[in-house]
């Protein structure tokens, strides 16, 4: 294995494979180093193996021709995969994080060269690579988290386009997100707002109860209806959410596919969610979104650019990056975060006036 700042391609580069092995949000911000290596190498076929479902939003990119889903229904599905990727000879192959599945991927796929990034205590993981990217270090704290998949790339003299993801949503899509409102009997005369309550992690979400405080104050101030995107999983704590609300909650949670989802942000008003994958592809399909982070640090996630706002606790150990007060899964300064604050920033994000930060 080879080890610097930056290294130079000299083979001809047919087949390119990258693998983005993380959360949906980590595939979101991903996209700027998917179209980098496509401008790099426009004769050159992309492909991309992520997990689940969760490059779903990828099929109408035209600069990704491939897409790997990983998932663990069995050894011989999983076998399958590894040898029919092993079979493609990729030519130039990056792995965008620090796991072992993307490791072995990487040393079983062949590929002429192998990069990722050095990690010093990762040293049986670095093995698996020809080329490892040891960045510079940072001189101050960088927005953005398509940075994290960038530097690796640009430690091949490849430069970005953009450092802002984006996500395409088709016309067919758009068209079925508006039969389903239609099928739920939503109003959508004057349009709607999006919000996803929940997380993977329950030491990043906010209050039930204030959630239903936020929707009341939607329904009263801009007579516009209130959807709930999230998950299956998150389909049962939709209800009880939309069961206890004063105006009424339409829940969504479960009952699209990931792109029928995208459809759904991309036509809201205003996206209002915790740290999850949500926000981020609100963002990328070019909602303007309101993300409420905690102990999370904002600028590590939170989306760029001045149509995404952030609304961050009052409290002095926020960011603590730690998995909530104590380790007890919930976060103190969630709990005292205020209605009134979330409020004032969806009035400034709708009146056109919004801040970066409050």
């Amino acid at each position: 294995m080879v080890i610097s700042s930056q290294h130079k391609i000299d083979i001809p580069v047919r087949k390119i494979l990258v693998i983005q092995l993380g959360d949906i949000g980590d595939v979101v911000w991903a996209i700027p180093s998917f179209w980098a290596l496509k401008e790099a190498f426009p004769q050159a076929g992309l492909s991309v193996m992520v997990r689940n479902n969760y490059g779903d939003f990828l099929i109408d990119d035209d600069h990704v021709d491939k897409i790997y889903a990983v998932n663990s229904e069995s050894v011989w599905n999983g076998l399958r995969l590894l040898t029919n990727i092993r079979r493609e000879k990729f030519d130039l192959l990056f792995d965008l994080r620090a796991d072992e599945r993307g490791a072995f991927t990487s040393f079983f796929s062949g590929a002429k060269i192998r990069a990722a990034l050095y990690y010093d205590r990762f040293q049986w993981r670095n093995r698996a690579f020809t080329h490892l990217v040891d960045p510079f270090p940072e001189k101050e704290k960088m927005l953005g988290a398509a940075e994290q998949s960038l530097k690796i790339i640009r430690g091949f003299g490849i430069k970005e386009t953009t450092a802002i993801p984006k996500i395409f949503v088709s016309e067919q899509l758009r068209s079925k997100a508006l039969r389903l409102l239609a099928e739920e009997k939503v109003e959508t005369k004057n349009g709607w707002i999006s919000i996803n309550p929940f997380s993977r992690w329950l030491y990043k979400e906010w209050g039930m109860d204030k959630w239903r405080q936020l929707a009341f104050f939607i329904g009263q101030t801009y007579k516009m209806p209130v959807i709930i995107t999230g998950s299956a999983a998150e389909n049962k704590r939709a209800d009880e959410m939309a069961a206890g609300s004063k105006f009424p909650l339409h829940n969504f949670a479960g009952k699209t596919t990931l792109r029928e989802m995208a459809a759904l942000l991309q036509m809201s008003r205003l996206h209002v969610g915790v740290d999850s994958a949500a926000p981020h592809i609100a963002a990328a399909v070019g909602t303007p979104t309101i993300t409420i982070y905690g102990p999370s640090d904002w600028r590590d996630w939170a989306p760029t650019g001045d149509k995404n706002m952030v609304v961050l606790p009052d409290m002095d150990c926020s960011p603590c990056r730690r998995k909530g007060c104590d380790g007890k899964g919930w976060s103190k300064c969630l709990d005292d975060l205020p209605v009134a604050k979330v409020q004032d920033a969806v009035v400034r994000n709708l009146d056109k006036s919004a801040d970066r930060k409050l």
